[in-house]
């Protein structure tokens, strides 16, 4: 049993020990009966804890043999603070998520530390509360308190503050609120640029003139100071910034195919066999003529066979009629009619990607001048908001986001053929609604919001 640390007894204490070791977000939950090392602490039924906590790597848990509670793990840099302001690693802390019910929980907490809350954290006494503090580094600080004391009072006025999920927060360097308005403050100014020549920011944040003619998304990215960096993680300020080609600036929700993601195939004849096998296996000559070259393209949208490739879209292990993942070992996949698994892309390592770096999302309308090569960006953007995986396989599953790859192979004929991979997902603007629970179209030169709530979620 670990050593058992003193609580802190007012808020004015809790606040600057937790600000010294970096948090930015302080959040608390108040415990009931079950919250304890027995049950796990439930953190809520729906993945929101998943972009409030930073986590690692989510795997399947293939230790288990009752299907009934299949589950994911993610790691976490987990510590307790003592009532000193000294920080006690708690090694083997982790999120649980069955996704079956679907919902998150604390474990771990205790075992391997070698002090710690044990006294409350293995209780079933009521009036506890347990405090998660986030830090930049994607670290996180906890202490619990009973119910006798008095921070368990300090916090009643802070009850549903910028709740998220089962969380309220005592506080917050940044709230989505402030840096939607800093997002939309920076927007406007581009926006207000009219036409700037195509650019790209380096990973050393040296920007160049870019002559290709997919600019777009760079060039916005370049005046937000943003460099391609491949880094899981938002773009700016918390959000995701998404541009695309619309047929008005006015008109964020109109236009071309905004690419969601471009994750890489972690399972499959893909994974196994390389991507070179895999274009000569499932692949086609060029369509344009162009010279020893092999390509994998083409539309593919759930529960059908895309004829240029041969391959369906399915979703192993989702079961479309309850929204639920019935197989945690399963995931997005490309099937070929002799039932080979082309491609697969993991639930976990999807539903990582996702609620990490989407928690948060604007979409940016854009044009383009092609023959001086310059774009401009519209002054009424759309900021997705309340996303969760689930939602991301229902619009998978209705046909609202597709895989559409840009794969090639050049010199194909080679031994050593050069590769080009881009695995995306994508969606047309106008079904945005399907991925959020809340979308707002934010108008910047009026200040006009208009929240629009998708239904049948």
């Amino acid at each position: 049993m670990p050593t058992e640390l003193a609580e802190i007894k007012s808020l004015a204490k809790l606040r600057p020990l937790m600000k010294k070791h970096g948090v930015h977000a302080l959040a608390f939950k108040r415990l009931a009966p079950n919250d304890n090392s027995k049950n796990q602490p439930y953190l809520g039924h729906d993945y929101s804890a998943l972009q409030i906590l930073p986590f690692d790597q989510v795997v399947a848990d293939k230790s288990r043999t009752d299907s009934k509670r299949d589950r994911y793990k993610a790691k976490l840099d987990f510590s307790w603070l003592d009532d000193n302001g000294a920080l006690h690693a708690a090694p083997n802390a982790q999120l649980i998520l069955y996704p079956k019910y679907p919902e998150v929980r604390l474990s771990g907490f205790l075992l391997g530390a070698r002090s710690a809350p044990s006294r409350y954290m293995t209780s079933r006494e009521a009036g506890r509360v347990l405090f998660l503090g986030v830090t930049d580094d994607r670290r996180i600080i906890a202490h619990v308190i009973g119910p006798e004391n008095p921070v368990a009072r300090e916090i009643e006025a802070f009850d549903g503050n910028e709740a998220a999920g089962v969380f309220s927060f005592v506080f917050r360097t940044e709230t989505s609120s402030s840096t939607k308005k800093q997002l939309l403050s920076k927007l406007h100014e581009i926006s207000e640029m009219g036409w700037v020549t195509s650019r790209k920011m380096s990973a050393n944040g040296v920007t160049t003139p870019y002559k290709a003619p997919n600019g777009g998304g760079y060039t916005l990215e370049a005046l937000l100071g943003i460099s391609p960096n491949g880094v899981n993680e938002p773009d700016y300020l918390g959000w995701e910034i998404k541009q695309h080609t619309a047929t008005g600036l006015d008109k964020p929700l109109s236009g071309g195919a905004i690419t969601l993601m471009t994750p890489e195939p972690d399972g499959g004849f893909y994974k196994s066999a390389g991507v070179t096998s895999f274009v000569r296996q499932y692949g086609y000559a060029d369509t344009s003529g162009k010279h020893d070259r092999m390509n994998f393209g083409g539309i593919h949208r759930f529960g059908q066979t895309t004829k240029i490739t041969g391959l369906r879209l399915d979703l192993s292990g989702y079961n479309t009629e309850t929204g639920k993942i019935d197989d945690v070992n399963g995931g997005l996949s490309l099937v070929a009619a002799d039932g080979t698994i082309a491609a697969l892309w993991q639930f976990g390592s999807m539903l990582e990607k996702w609620n990490r770096k989407h928690a948060l999302a604007a979409y940016v309308p854009s044009e383009r001048d092609a023959a001086t090569n310059r774009y401009r960006y519209g002054h009424v953007v759309a900021l997705g908001q309340e996303t969760n995986f689930g939602l991301f396989l229902s619009a998978v599953a209705q046909g609202l986001v597709y895989y559409d790859p840009g794969i090639k192979l050049e010199n194909a004929s080679s031994r050593q053929p050069k590769t080009k991979r881009r695995s995306q997902f994508r969606i047309r603007p106008s079904n945005l609604g399907g991925l959020y629970r809340l979308v707002e179209i934010a108008d910047m030169k009026s200040g006009r919001t208009t929240a629009l709530r998708p239904t049948g979620q």
